[in-house]
């Protein structure tokens, strides 16, 4: 791909190669005049092979994998990201809406079908799939080009039409006109003759200044449906002769079933059969209040000689241990061991922080059909192809039989992006095991979830730093000690290098401070409590270690946080943008009153960077609010202002949950916590104001889902330190440790 700019200077020039893989061309050239298959959601109502009654509108004019013109005039944008409230839809349809000039009000989005060759996420190979905050990094090219394509064969078939010249014609709101003899035609008026024309290989993509609709605020593509209750999620897929599944899972990681008594099980009303499968015993019935209390009516006794049996407090003693040794090397440079050594000035700390659930709205689900050409799934998925070779590998098919029907997810966070694709394999073992006459739904409880499901990593970090006379940092020593959540995964050969998990030390590892001796370490244990990524990976811990040291180091120093962190980024002018204007609008040297605190941190991840203000009280009663975060952030540019602030809303709601309350505790092996009760997360009435700032920028878009995330504790702990004087070493945070 390369790009050309032209004459005009009104569009850059793109020149697409034949002999680019799939994800980078503009994917499979479609027939024109053909039917138009119903959004995956009509069909999950409708069951397999049918419309649900709906008459579906003609596709006259398919020019790429992305997008669709209908006679109707309707354009139809395929997404191949999941939508899970983080706003996908609307921002990769924007993209095709700019470059094909159609009118917002005409655009629909629908999920497109699992299939890597076409829908591959572009970061990620041969690969469909979303997570890492790459939709619209990925797709910023490929989508604007997709819309530019669709326009340009508009064009020319308008041209042709008229007996025009093409660069005669103007297109907008879905709408080509030609001054010169008045003529107009809307895109349905002209799909079919479009789709007779050539694709071009050369698309012209506009220039930032001719945006009409990046960049600007447009409504949602997916709030009336969520609003109105039309929005088909895992838990609304209804199909003939459907039965739901329960699965009784093993008390302890590491259990397995010794044998169990289905008796009382089957004579429950509404239950059909009861099976064994690897991960424990289903119960299957004809609704989920009859496979609950079906599942509570088996006796099952577990064989618990390899199970886990540690408890929480005793991992963090045995990784304290390990903290104090050398560990495999993430980055070194300098000699900070001898200048530790010979410093007058040294500080240390000790930092815990827990496991953690995803806890998303909707819990874990799938629906899973044997057909006679192989296998059919129902979810919010987010891991397309993995899940597709896993459900394959329990069927003994082609991964290209297990097709997908993806719908709305009611969260993540990263949960249903299994690297083992937990619970649709465990879907896909109950179809099988029942016989596969009868579509199967199985239906986690947030208890499942809680106590079967996977978690972040339990870490620890110790850090220990130098000063010099004038109280600036000449020496740091990090030393990170917690499971690998890529080690046994396809990503280990990707991610895993010279024995150090790399999403471990992220944040840490490329410390953007300008320290001269810097050591960071890793020691990757092995447990078999199960993990996996979690909202912003390894910046989940790392930036707290790091930006809640920073603050101790410029305490000691006698320094201002906020000048102390612009010293050392003179050479970071992105992490310095987002500092300094978080700084401002929060009223940085404006004082507070007795017992509240200001703090701040920033942090780059994902390719983004934000920086946070927190506010905090303190109370009487030794509790304490947070009742400001001023946030600012670098994106690139921002696609879709609005669904950007309410993603920096939104992460760092998330991030304060397990900077207050949330936390998985082990005792003797079992998970304690199990419902919303115990495993507590943000409260309506704890959510601070909140304000967001977005630099403007002409860069490609990066990530907004999960950056915000990491960089809340670290401010909230500021600002506590600010108003107590205290230092804060574990999550979550609590003035009574």
């Amino acid at each position: 791909m390369t790009n050309h700019d032209i004459d005009s200077g009104r569009r850059r020039f793109l020149v697409v190669s034949a002999g680019a893989g799939a994800g980078l061309t503009l994917g499979m050239v479609l027939a024109g005049c053909e039917r138009e298959a119903p959004p995956a959601e009509e069909q999950a109502q409708a069951g397999p092979g049918k419309a649900g009654g709906k008459v579906v509108a003609e596709s006259r004019f398919a020019p790429n994998a992305f997008v669709r013109i209908g006679g109707d005039n309707s354009v139809t944008v395929i997404a191949k990201h999941l939508e899970m409230g983080q706003g996908t839809y609307t921002g990769l349809a924007t993209l095709v809406a700019e470059e094909l000039d159609a009118a917002w009000s005409q655009v629909r989005v629908e999920a497109a079908p699992a299939d890597p060759e076409r829908y591959n996420n572009l970061f990620w190979g041969r690969t469909q799939g979303t997570g890492g905050s790459t939709s619209m990094a990925n797709s910023w090219e490929q989508m604007r080009k997709a819309g530019a394509t669709a326009r340009a064969m508009l064009v020319a078939a308008a041209a042709q039409a008229w007996d025009v010249a093409e660069d005669q014609i103007e297109v907008s709101e879905g709408v080509l006109r030609h001054a010169g003899s008045q003529r107009q035609a809307s895109f349905g008026e002209l799909a079919e003759n479009a789709a007779r024309q050539p694709v071009p290989e050369d698309v012209m993509l506009k220039d930032p200044h001719e945006y009409r609709l990046i960049g600007a605020r447009l409504p949602r593509k997916d709030s009336k449906a969520k609003t109105d209750g039309s929005a088909r999620f895992t838990q609304d897929v209804q199909l003939p002769e459907m039965l739901t599944a329960l699965v009784a899972h093993p008390p302890r990681f590491g259990a397995k079933v010794k044998r169990f008594d289905a008796g009382k099980a089957r004579q429950v009303d509404g239950v059909a059969q009861v099976v064994q499968i690897p991960t424990g015993v289903a119960v299957l019935a004809r609704d989920f209040w009859s496979a609950k209390k079906g599942r509570d009516a088996l006796a099952i006794e577990w064989d618990e000689s390899g199970a886990f049996r540690q408890g929480s407090a005793e991992i963090f003693a045995r990784y304290s241990e390990l903290a104090r040794q050398p560990g495999s090397v993430a980055r070194d440079e300098g000699d900070s061991d001898g200048t530790l050594q010979g410093a007058a000035r040294r500080i240390e700390a000790e930092m815990h922080f827990p496991y953690l659930a995803h806890a998303a709205m909707e819990p874990m689900n799938c629906v899973v059909q044997r057909t006679a050409q192989g296998v059919e799934i129902w979810n919010g998925d987010q891991y397309q192809t993995p899940d597709q070779h896993a459900v394959a590998g329990v069927f003994g098919i082609e991964p290209q039989q297990v097709k997908i029907h993806m719908l709305y997810a009611g969260g993540s966070f990263g949960r249903r992006a299994n690297p083992q694709s937990d619970y649709v394999v465990e879907a896909a073992q109950i179809a099988k095991a029942s016989g596969g006459q009868r579509p199967v739904k199985l239906v986690w409880t947030r208890e499942d979830d809680m106590r079967a499901g996977y978690y972040r990593p339990l870490y620890l970090h110790r850090l220990e730093a130098a000063l010099d006379e004038n109280g600036n940092p000449i020496a740091w020593r990090q030393r990170i000690v917690g499971q690998s959540i890529a080690a046994g995964t396809a990503f280990e050969g990707m991610l895993v290098k010279d024995g150090v998990d790399v999403t471990s030390v992220e944040g840490a590892a490329n410390l953007p401070y300008a320290i001269p001796n810097l050591r960071v370490e890793l020691h990757t244990t092995e447990l078999p409590v199960p993990v996996q990524w979690w909202r912003s990976v390894g910046s989940t811990h790392t930036a707290f270690a790091v930006e809640t040291f920073i603050d101790r180091l410029a305490a000691e120093a006698g320094r201002d946080p906020l000048a102390f962190r612009q010293a050392l980024l003179r050479e970071q002018p992105r992490h310095l943008g987002v500092l300094n204007l978080a700084a401002e609008k929060a009223g940085w040297d404006r004082p507070l009153g007795q017992g509240r605190g200001r703090g701040i941190a920033v942090h780059e991840s994902f390719n983004s960077y934000v920086a946070q203000v927190a506010e905090v009280s303190v109370h009487p009663d030794n509790s304490f609010s947070v009742d400001r975060v001023v946030i600012a952030i670098d994106c690139g540019l921002a696609v879709n202002p609005d669904i950007v602030r309410a993603q920096m809303e939104g992460g760092m709601g998330y991030g304060l949950s397990a900077a207050l309350a949330s936390e998985i505790s082990l005792e003797d092996g079992r998970v304690v916590q199990g419902n919303f009760d115990t495993y507590r997360v943000l409260r309506i009435d704890q959510m601070p104001a909140v304000e967001v700032h977005i630099l403007p920028s002409s860069q490609p878009p990066t990530g907004v889902g999960e950056p915000a995330t990491p960089v809340i504790a670290p401010a909230v702990a500021n600002a506590l330190r600010a108003a107590t004087g205290r230092d804060f070493d574990r999550l979550p945070l609590s003035l009574s440790a």
